[in-house]
């Protein structure tokens, strides 16, 4: 394993079950594992803040893995700012956000998505908080978590 810091993992941070089904390559460029160390250190004061560890769900998606997980192209995920990820033992998605969003931790972006929390540490640094509502006619988004 490649460790980025002391709790997150290169692989950890890459891996999918999307694109090992479908025989996707998600192998990161050199900037990305730029971008990836620098969601890794972002990701380490979010595991701070919590005091439990975290599941990464989904963190860096090529452009043809992004794309057949139905994610938007100009996704932080493609080049390798974002997360979704779960921690349980704090947890609901819900609160966790709010608990990120409260906190004095720089990010661009936290959304609760439903079962998940996505981050972002893109380097615009916005500190948006957003709730993501899906419905028929796709997910929207509104301020506040």
């Amino acid at each position: 394993m490649t460790q980025l810091t002391a709790h997150f993992a290169l692989e950890e941070l890459t891996r999918s079950n999307t694109g090992e089904r479908l025989g996707i390559d998600n192998t990161p460029s050199l900037e990305v594992v730029s971008h990836l160390t620098r969601l890794a250190m972002g990701l380490e004061q979010i595991r701070a803040l919590l005091g439990v560890p975290m599941q990464i769900d989904s963190g860096y998606r090529c452009p043809a893995l992004n794309k057949a997980v139905g994610g938007v192209p100009d996704s932080a995920h493609v080049t390798g700012f974002a997360a979704d990820f779960i921690a349980p033992a704090y947890g609901t998605p819900l609160e966790i956000a709010r608990a990120i969003a409260g906190s004095s931790i720089t990010f661009d972006q936290v959304i609760q998505e439903g079962t998940w929390v996505h981050v972002s540490f893109d380097p615009r640094l916005r500190r948006q908080a957003l709730t993501a509502k899906f419905g028929p006619g796709g997910t929207t988004y509104t301020g506040g978590v």
